[in-house]
């Protein structure tokens, strides 16, 4: 049922605690697409970057930025193999050439995909993903070179063996931490067309592996619409404070996946999700159906984030960038100054007011980007008796989209 104006009540989100009045800071970010992206995220309008009718599916992506530039290992579904292109810019690439070959030598090497790289000292080190008759492992491969690869086992290094993994591991993100002296691994596991959960592991040797006995350390949060079903396919980065930054998927159902960002002081517990996840979204071209596995690098003054997107059954490599570090977790920086009297948010007399126009969506995000509340209206709803604590409300409606930080 639709009215002007409606009153919403808390009391069923927040146990019937005591409220008080309400102290309301609040500014406005400025009118943006935010239907595809939030939180700063800008998708390059030249997208797709790789892929298409030439090469077929080219999906999740490893990427390196070199003195010499970007390189890229790709998955290629067509030839069941992992591919390298290379750039200058991170913009444009060559095409992709075939770097590591399925192997008829093992059992669970039919297709090589989902590769994860790094470069230690002068060695590339390639974990990725074998699969074969419905199953998937990790395996571990060595090159001096980026595209000529050594294996380094006949046997995988992560194989699915305790109950949450099913008959899959998969999509590995390995770091060097060269402070602890050991490799570290988030990788994905559960069903083999697209796995539910992200788990955690360590190395000394980037060989032998040891699980992290608290596995999935990442799950989907079902308070969340936009990831109720699953969370996977993460890249982890380790900051300068100390702190872990986890780019994830998320899934609200089989079908349809989005992006989102996470941060952790240990890499390991105390998750905390952006307040306006999911960041990227499908659009309405060549990533219409979904958006996967990103991979960002910040270049010094923005982030680029390469990201497969999929529109009915063909997936290709597209980009966003987000200007400046600073990715907006403490709030204030994602906050900008009011650009419109139509779509607003404002209190009177202990109430919260939202205004719009027909079927404007609102959304009330927790500190943790839970979504509190959310729905449809068409001009004013007054919303009264909110608890302490702090909030991010949004509106949204067409291309415009408006979110004030609420302070309580």
């Amino acid at each position: 049922m639709k009215n002007d104006s409606y009153t919403f009540n808390f009391y069923n989100f927040m146990n019937k605690k005591m409220y008080v009045a309400i102290i309301l800071l609040i500014a406005i970010t400025r009118a943006t697409f935010c239907q595809e992206t939030s939180a700063g995220w800008v998708k390059y309008a030249n997208s797709p970057v790789l892929g298409g009718s030439t090469f077929g599916t080219i999906f999740d992506i490893s990427v390196l930025k070199e003195a010499s530039g970007y390189k890229m290992w790709c998955s290629w579904r067509n030839l069941k193999s992992i591919a390298l292109s290379s750039s200058s810019d991170g913009f444009k690439w060559s095409n992709p050439v075939i770097a590591l070959s399925p192997n008829s030598g093992t059992t669970w090497e039919s297709d090589i995909n989902r590769p994860g790289v790094i470069k230690k000292d002068s060695l590339y080190q390639m974990w990725y993903t074998g699969q074969a008759n419905n199953q998937s492992w990790i395996g571990y491969a060595t090159s001096t070179d980026g595209r000529t690869w050594k294996r380094m086992s006949v046997n995988p290094v992560i194989s699915p063996d305790v109950p949450w993994e099913k008959v899959a591991t998969m999509c590995p993100s390995v770091m060097w931490d060269e402070e602890e002296g050991i490799y570290k691994m988030w990788y994905s596991g559960g069903e083999q067309y697209e796995p539910d959960a992200i788990g955690y592991a360590t190395s000394e040797d980037g060989l032998n592996w040891k699980k992290y006995s608290g596995n999935p350390v990442f799950k989907n949060n079902p308070a969340n619409q936009w990831e109720q079903y699953k969370v996977t396919a993460c890249q982890v980065i380790k900051e300068n404070n100390g702190e872990y930054l986890m780019f994830y998927i998320g899934f609200r159902d089989i079908d349809y996946a989005q992006i989102g960002i996470a941060k952790s002081k240990d890499g390991i517990t105390g998750w905390q999700r952006h307040p306006l996840n999911p960041i990227i979204r499908p659009g309405k071209n060549w990533d219409a159906s979904a958006v996967y596995k990103p991979y960002a690098i910040f270049d010094g003054t923005k982030w680029l984030l390469w990201y497969n997107g999929r529109n009915g059954s063909v997936e290709q490599i597209g980009m966003a960038t987000h200007e400046g570090y600073d990715l907006g977790f403490s709030l204030e920086s994602i906050i900008e100054p009011d650009v419109s009297d139509t779509y607003n948010v404002w209190t009177d007399k202990g109430e919260l007011y939202l205004k719009g126009t027909e079927n404007t969506i609102y959304k009330v995000y927790g500190i943790g980007g839970t979504t509190i509340s959310e729905g449809t209206f068409d001009s004013t709803i007054t919303i009264n008796n909110i608890p302490k604590g702090t909030y991010l409300v949004s509106l949204v409606n067409g291309k415009i989209c408006i979110t004030r930080k609420v302070i309580i």
